[in-house]
């Protein structure tokens, strides 16, 4: 290729997706260079992590190729064009079968692509592998039935979360700069937390999906906030496949925010409920919060707006919806089911109907609490998880399906509240593991949430030393 000095794997393979569309335009090198590199990248690293799912090479240097000659003829299909992306399993791709983390069930290909895959395809993102995730997506963790163990970059003894846990995984590991997850209960925000990520839980309907469900979003994990950006940019459109579906808006998802002068932050430093905050974790958030404090922000310290009983109550009645499906399927394939989630779910099947009903109840208490949070504050910082870490063997950080959300306190209330939520990296424990921040915006206020955290990142500073080998 012409137009500057070859760059090496390694630098090829750090490129954001700006950094990448520059040399694609300047024929500074291809997409079918990066793609070989990222393939011979992900051959070298992928036994030991097990993020990926549908990993097919050829395909995806096919699809590069494409990309390439597009860019020769200086007419690029869209504003990913050639840029490596993966999603995950539970989200549809036209051809490939959706097994939904577990061995329960039947591999069939899928009709069509689901609508974040199909924007992505649109766009022209090279969509090489899917993710792995935990059975159904109801663990903060990468065991499952179906997909091999999967491994944080940063300490392969260590877990990288869930349920998005091959997205948060392979981000870290450098397979390609955007990547799809889901998040019903901090299932983007926890893997970004853990694996050192930026992780949007966008406002419910921002990201359209399906199948649709109360709570339940898609959106980027990338390792920068301007990668997110560029996600958002080609995600956040309107589809009729999501009666949640908002309607279109006019957002700058690269804007920048010049002052936080006079911005009433909530501090969160307590759920309410749930595992203690690890010291740790209490630290690097309360510098977090220093660093818009001394800029002029008000820092006001806030209770956590989860009880035991609205926790207790939700529990319930995911196990009485998840008992409701599994319930359903034959008993040589319920068997397969990993027996954390089949323990758990199963209590769902002697639930009253007045207990689900008064459980889901509690998710409207929710939404109260937090909105009458918001009528005191513009924005609340706290930690995306009060865990530091847990083994990668493990189900969930207490390793307990009597005690399954203790470690989703601080993420599952935005959620329910239908808030956007977006988790940063805010430092490191003593041992080198990452440590997230969580930044809640307003209902409706995507845009404010990513241009505060790319506020935050700019003043903390790039990260340089990303888990490469």
């Amino acid at each position: 290729m012409v137009g500057g000095p070859a760059l090496s794997a390694g630098e090829l393979l750090a490129l954001g997706v700006r950094a990448l569309l520059a040399g694609y335009a300047a024929q500074r090198f291809s997409p079918s260079e990066v793609m070989d590199e990222l393939i011979a990248h992900v051959m070298r690293r992928e036994t030991e992590l097990g993020a990926l799912f549908a990993f097919d090479p050829e395909k995806a240097r096919r699809q590069a190729l494409g990309s390439t000659q597009r860019w020769a003829a200086h007419a690029p299909r869209g504003t990913l064009d050639g840029v490596p992306a993966t999603v995950k399993d539970l989200i549809a791709t036209q051809g490939t079968p959706t097994p939904l983390g577990t061995a329960a069930t039947e591999l069939l290909p899928a009709p069509a692509d689901a609508p974040p895959a199909a924007r992505l395809k649109e766009a022209g993102a090279i969509i090489f592998a899917k993710t792995t995730m935990p059975d159904y997506g109801m663990l903060s963790s990468g065991l499952s039935s179906f997909h091999p163990l999967t491994r944080n970059p940063w300490d392969l003894r260590m877990n990288p979360g869930g349920s998005s846990s091959g997205a948060g995984a392979a981000a870290a590991a450098l397979y390609g700069p955007v990547h799809l997850g889901t998040d019903i209960g901090g299932s983007i925000r926890l893997p970004a937390g853990w694996c050192g990520l930026v992780g949007l839980k966008p406002s419910l309907g921002r990201v359209p999906i399906d199948p649709y469900y109360m709570g339940r979003c898609a959106g980027p994990m990338t390792r920068t906030v301007d990668d997110t950006a560029f996600m958002m940019e080609v995600l956040a459109q309107p589809d009729a496949r999501d009666a949640t579906s908002l309607p279109p808006a006019s957002i700058d998802w690269h804007a920048r925010i010049g002052s936080v002068r006079g911005l009433r932050i909530g501090l969160m430093m307590e759920a309410g409920c749930g595992s203690p905050v690890d010291p740790q974790v209490s630290e690097a958030v309360r510098k977090a919060a220093d660093l818009f404090a001394a800029e002029g922000a008000v820092i006001a310290p806030v209770e956590g707006v989860l009880t035991r009983d609205i926790l207790d109550g939700i529990d319930i009645f995911w196990r009485a919806r998840s008992w409701d499906d599994i319930a359903r399927l034959p008993e040589e394939r319920r068997r397969k089911i990993l027996p954390y989630i089949l323990d758990w779910a199963s209590k769902g099947d002697t639930a009253t109907g007045r207990q689900v009903v008064a459980g889901f109840s509690h998710s409207y208490e929710l939404r109260r609490r937090c909105a009458a949070l918001f009528a005191q504050v513009d924005i609340v910082l706290s930690p995306v998880s009060p865990v530091l870490s847990f083994p990668a063997e493990f189900a969930s950080p207490l390793n307990n399906p009597e005690r399954p959300f203790e470690h989703i306190t601080f993420t599952l209330p935005w959620n329910i509240s239908e808030q956007p939520a977006i988790a940063i990296n805010c430092g490191f424990s003593t041992e080198g593991f990452p440590i997230g921040l969580q930044i809640v915006a307003p209902r409706f206020a995507d845009e404010q949430a990513v241009a505060l955290a790319r506020w935050y990142e700019e003043r903390r500073g790039p990260i340089l030393n990303w888990p490469r080998e």
